[in-house]
């Protein structure tokens, strides 16, 4: 498969200097310093509690690093106030591992709740925005159905649907395939990419997936606190 990435490289969208993370005298990760540039596919690797998941949650906002910075969009994250965190926030979303959607809806509400919280957009116009995410991901005849109603694969694709609800220029991916068969993980990392090739999506995934990694020139692992970068 050709690499679908194809980015400005003069563009980043996340630079990470000198970041170290500890809990009192645990350290997770130290020093780690690299760059994202818009439009990447960046493979982060590595052992259980190395720090994976954590990295994401920095770049996210949601925990405060020991020392060193993460910016998004020129953007020190952790320098941010709730309003101005909260705004970069709308450019990003979050994808995880179980999907994590909400079992007492249906397909449609799951994918329509981030407009319907955080939108004054009419239902017609929710209506036909989640119907095209669904399509895009290969669902639109699933909207009425329930999540218990639905495959291990088809949760995941439903929860991607809602991830890009809001148009997203970053995509946070932890483990997006790490519970599903070999077919599913397939068709999920076929439409990542596509995404990515199709929208300009910057993808930063989290996975213990040596194939999808192999399809990406920028990995990464995480051992002992510290980071080797792989082309």
């Amino acid at each position: 498969m050709d690499n679908p990435q194809h980015t400005m490289k003069s563009d980043p969208c996340i630079t990470v200097r000198d970041l170290t993370m500890a809990y009192d005298s645990f350290v997770v990760m130290k020093d780690l310093n690299f760059t994202i540039n818009r439009g990447d596919i960046f493979i982060i690797m590595g052992g259980s509690g190395c720090g994976k998941t954590t990295l994401l949650r920095l770049i996210g906002g949601t925990v405060t690093p020991s020392s060193g910075y993460v910016k998004v969009d020129n953007q020190i994250v952790h320098d941010l106030g709730r309003n101005k965190l909260f705004s970069l926030r709308r450019k990003m979303s979050m994808l995880f591992q179980f999907g994590a959607l909400f079992t007492d809806l249906s397909v449609f509400d799951n994918v329509a709740f981030q407009m319907r919280e955080h939108t004054d957009l009419p239902e017609s116009v929710i209506r036909d925005l989640v119907l095209m995410k669904l399509h895009a991901v290969g669902l639109r005849g699933a909207h009425n159905l329930m999540p218990a109603e639905l495959s291990g694969g088809e949760r995941q694709r439903v929860a991607i649907a809602r991830a890009l609800i809001n148009e997203p220029d970053l995509l946070l991916a932890d483990e997006p395939t790490g519970n599903l068969d070999k077919t599913n993980s397939d068709h999920i990392h076929s439409l990542l990419m596509e995404l990515n090739r199709e929208f300009s999506m910057t993808l930063v995934v989290v996975t213990h997936n040596m194939e999808l990694a192999t399809l990406v020139s920028r990995r990464v692992t995480i051992a002992n606190g510290a980071l080797q970068e792989f082309h």
